[in-house]
């Protein structure tokens, strides 16, 4: 299969998005994950535009040896120069120059002839190629350009060094099909066109970034510029999650792979939306919140029985566990009475029928009805709590690495023993549940946790719910108190009895 690679602009273009400032060590930090992910470009910043882009750039080219690195510079001396101070310390450098094509930005953007265009395209490419060997060429507004010109333009990029050509939809005008049209002729028409690699740089104006690519690619383009999360000018760039997995998934239409570790996915776009600041909406595409989440009845049924009815896509092929079963009044009888199991709630079938009814009543006033709240519908009378606890206690601060002390009461039989220990963690809640583990002898692995207040005001209880996973069993719990840590450790402890009661896990001998 061809070998389609993937530039990442998220540091550079998804940065230009508006309200996101990243750091010199968030985008550090943003670039190593970039290289677990796969890409083979990262486009670590501009570094004309201000002494944090330099650094950020120059840092990104030292410390990250796996990828290659990109640097953006228009088609002038300083930013060709400046890119390549940046570099300079890269295993793999490149240097990103550009200049637009269009008649429109030629005109009254740049106010340039067509005949200065191509001198500064000649230039500059042999500026940077007098630096790095890697040199890419862009035509910026390339789809709103002339077909004769582009080609004529990018043939004096290969003659003078290019190594990759970049065709970027920098509005978002393109259409898919008018698209993969043009990119044909530009690559028909372009003198030593099979001396280089063609890109593309798609823009999602019209919602069409992804698909416009995914055009480009049959086309025959062995590049592809994208951004994490969709990240990019106004409405974004194409993202990098959804090329990849649509290259995945449909091999049998694009006959195309890549180097993405798919697995690093999930990870990568929350790392990305936590640092950025920018919220990944819910129903986006293989990185939203609902994205395997199913709440109607028949998808339900169909999903329990057979992932593939209603999943594309292994959810744990982008690195999450699991898909969720979103009980809500759309849900049936199948989702309820697996989400029951998971829980460890056994009633017989006429007990549950009674049960299904009083859910849908509850579903038609809640928007998800949550583990609490099965437990209450069926009335559930937990075996006697193993662990109870003693006390606790918790020292944190701006200066101070969070501390908590657990001290249990352990029901062994007639006799009772305090376990006591401590332990660190990133927070005063995540120092609790580290210090309750050692005393179980095992690491539970948190898969959600979600806190609320029950009432308004400033008396209002917090309630806490968990699910907890203890090897290959999963169990729920749920505290209530005014303190948020306590009712966290009352919730975490309520799953591990949970755990202890079925037997999935056991207090270490003393």
């Amino acid at each position: 299969m061809r070998q389609i690679e993937f530039f990442d602009t998220t540091l550079r273009d998804g940065e230009q998005s508006p309200g996101v400032a990243l750091n010199v060590e968030e985008k550090l930090q943003i670039a190593r994950q970039l290289e677990k992910l796969g890409v083979d470009i990262i486009e670590a910043g501009f570094p004309i535009t201000s002494p944090g882009d330099f650094q950020a750039v120059s840092l990104i080219a030292e410390k990250v040896r796996d990828t290659k690195i990109a640097g953006l510079a228009r088609a002038e001396v300083q930013d060709i120069e400046r890119a390549w101070e940046a570099l300079k310390k890269a295993e793999s450098p490149r240097i990103h120059t550009f200049i637009a094509t269009s008649p429109i930005h030629m005109q009254y953007k740049l106010r340039k002839t067509k005949e200065q265009v191509l001198e500064h395209t000649k230039m500059a490419v042999e500026l940077a190629k007098s630096k790095v060997s890697d040199v890419e060429f862009s035509a910026e507004d390339a789809s709103r350009s002339e077909v004769d010109f582009l080609a004529q333009v990018f043939s004096l990029a290969i003659k003078s060094g290019a190594t990759v050509l970049n065709i970027p939809d920098t509005v978002g005008y393109a259409v898919p099909d008018e698209f993969a049209e043009f990119v044909k002729a530009i690559m028909t028409k372009t003198e030593g066109i099979e001396k280089v690699k063609v890109s593309v740089h798609c823009h999602n104006d019209l919602g069409l970034a992804v698909a416009n690519s995914l055009a480009a690619v049959k086309a025959g383009i062995q590049q592809i510029e994208c951004a994490v999360n969709g990240l990019g000018e106004r409405a974004g760039n194409a993202a990098l999650e959804e090329l990849a997995m649509a290259l995945y998934t449909r091999k049998d239409q694009y006959m195309a792979q890549s180097r993405i570790v798919t697995r690093e996915i999930t990870k990568t776009s929350r790392l990305v939306s936590r640092l950025s600041g920018m919220s990944v909406q819910h129903n986006k595409s293989i990185v939203g919140k609902n994205a395997f989440a199913h709440e109607a009845g028949i998808h339900q049924d169909g999903v329990l029985k057979e992932r593939s009815t209603y999943e594309i896509i292994s959810p744990e092929m982008i690195g999450l566990d699991m898909n969720t079963i979103v009980l809500g009044k759309h849900s049936g009888r199948h989702a309820l009475r697996k989400s029951l199991d998971d829980l460890g709630i056994d009633i017989g079938e006429e007990r549950f029928q009674k049960l299904f009814e009083d859910f849908k009543v509850l579903a038609e006033k809640k928007k998800v009805v949550t583990s609490s709240d099965l437990f209450s519908l069926a009335d559930v009378h937990e075996l006697e709590e193993e662990l109870t606890i003693d006390y606790w206690q918790v020292v944190t601060g701006n200066n101070l690495k969070p501390t908590a002390t657990i001290g249990l009461q352990h029901k062994n039989g007639e006799e009772k023993e305090e376990l006591i220990k401590a332990a660190y963690g990133d927070g005063p809640v995540a120092a609790a549940y580290k210090a309750i583990d050692k005393i179980v002898g095992i690491d539970g692995e948190l898969l959600h946790y979600n806190l609320q207040a029950i009432d308004s005001g400033e008396d209002s209880q917090g309630e806490v719910n968990v699910t907890v996973k203890f090897r290959e069993h999963i169990v729920a719990g749920r505290g209530i108190s005014t303190d948020i840590i306590e009712a966290s450790v009352k919730a975490y402890l309520q799953a591990v009895n949970r755990a202890l009661g079925k037997g999935w896990v056991m207090v270490k001998k003393r």
